[in-house]
């Protein structure tokens, strides 16, 4: 049996103390976590965290925040990185671990020296999202060489690097020239419990209206989610003379500076770790015919292949890594970063239109989830890999 070292600065099976900006790859932590050991892999589970060196970091803070009004991020300070290495280093010498695995990003592992194979799991280098994700658009230079630095180092020292999409994969070869052949793209799966087979989901396609498109947008960040858009594309739906409703599950209502349309439901944040809200969201996905998320800023979209599980094809920008979860009339449709309103309303259209069409669609983006897109098929894959390397 292969032995592994799983590696994170959060505690993989307590979903409550997840960071909340990090819910979603925690999520991808955990129920990675669960299909390796199907795949008959021990996991020894290794949590880092970092109490140490709190007056310099945030005297730091302080420094860039109130006299140059950036931002200075902790983790990335090489005194920090340096503990969680030491931590992770006195853990494994009382493991027989083969190999280490770090299912989030470079942080834990940039300074880590050990005799085991270390491999990285993510979805994007952390330089690719400088400028391009909101929390990392006004750093000081300072954090910025620091990511850079330990980001370059993590990739050094992994025999393995393993990315959701190919957009990741070849942005980590462009930016820091690492050899191709220890780079290997492994879509991620989808972070929820999924038993349904073909047949339930013919069932849940049949049942949705059709006299009324149901379009479903999922995110607690409206303007980077790109829920402006969504909203537009309903109003325009429903004044070409097509039905559409919009519901909207992570956000309150308050992010829109005008009346609410009688067709818009906003539900606010739904906590799928919880049985009732598991089973709301399972409705929700189950009766719309559309996720729509046209984000200004994404690297997967774990939501796209929790969509597909239930037969909802995806409608997103063709943006990062998306292309590689959503291909165009298979699970969904992806338009351009600057597309108009009319594209994604002439495409919607056309699908409720030619039903017969849409519900080929629904079935394929199953298809596509059973196929290709399920943590199942992601551990057994990696699970090769990992007996390469030991």
């Amino acid at each position: 049996m292969v032995k592994l070292a799983y590696v994170t600065t959060y505690d993989v099976l307590n979903s409550q103390n997840w960071p909340k900006h990090l819910v979603g790859l925690c999520g991808a932590g955990y129920y990675l976590a669960k299909n390796l050991q199907e795949q008959s892999i021990s996991l020894d589970y290794i949590n880092c965290f970092s109490h140490k060196f709190k007056v310099i970091t945030r005297a730091k803070w302080s420094f860039y925040r109130y006299f140059f009004k950036k931002d200075y991020y902790r983790w990335s300070e090489p005194l920090v990185l340096q503990d969680y290495a030491q931590q992770i280093s006195q853990k494994l010498s009382n493991l027989n671990s083969d190999l280490v695995l770090c299912p989030e990003n470079a942080v834990p592992i940039s300074y880590l020296e050990c005799k085991q194979p270390i491999v990285l799991w993510t979805d994007a280098t952390i330089t690719a999202l400088i400028d391009f994700y909101p929390y990392l658009s006004n750093l000081c230079q300072e954090t910025k060489k620091n990511i850079y630095a330990l980001e370059k180092s993590a990739l050094d020292r992994c025999k393995l690097a393993i990315y959701s999409s190919e957009w990741a994969a070849q942005t980590a070869i462009k930016i820091y020239g690492i050899n191709p052949d220890k780079v290997k793209v492994v879509p991620w799966g989808a972070n929820i419990e999924c038993d349904r087979t073909i047949t339930d989901i013919q069932t849940i396609v049949e049942s949705r209206p059709l006299n009324t498109c149901k379009l479903l947008f999922f995110g607690t960040q409206w303007h980077r989610k790109g829920g402006d858009i969504a909203l537009a594309v309903t109003k325009e739906l429903n004044s070409m003379g097509l039905p559409t409703e919009l519901t909207v599950v992570g956000c309150e209502s308050s992010v829109i500076n005008e009346p609410i349309p009688k067709f818009v439901n906003f539900l606010g944040f739904i906590n799928k770790s919880t049985e009732e809200g598991e089973q709301k969201l399972n409705h929700l996905l189950a009766e719309s015919h559309f996720l729509i998320l046209p984000s200004r800023a994404e690297t997967y979209g774990h939501v796209f292949c929790e969509a597909n599980s239930f037969g909802v094809p995806c409608l997103a920008t063709n943006i990062a890594g998306v292309p590689t979860v959503i291909k165009d009339n298979i699970n969904g449709k992806t338009f351009a970063i600057d597309a108009n309103i009319a594209e994604y309303c002439t495409y919607i259209a056309n699908m409720m239109t030619n039903y017969s069409q849409y519900k080929r669609l629904a079935i394929s983006s199953f298809n596509e989830y059973q196929t290709r897109l399920n943590w199942s098929i992601a551990g057994k894959t990696v699970k090769g890999l990992f007996m390469e390397l030991i």
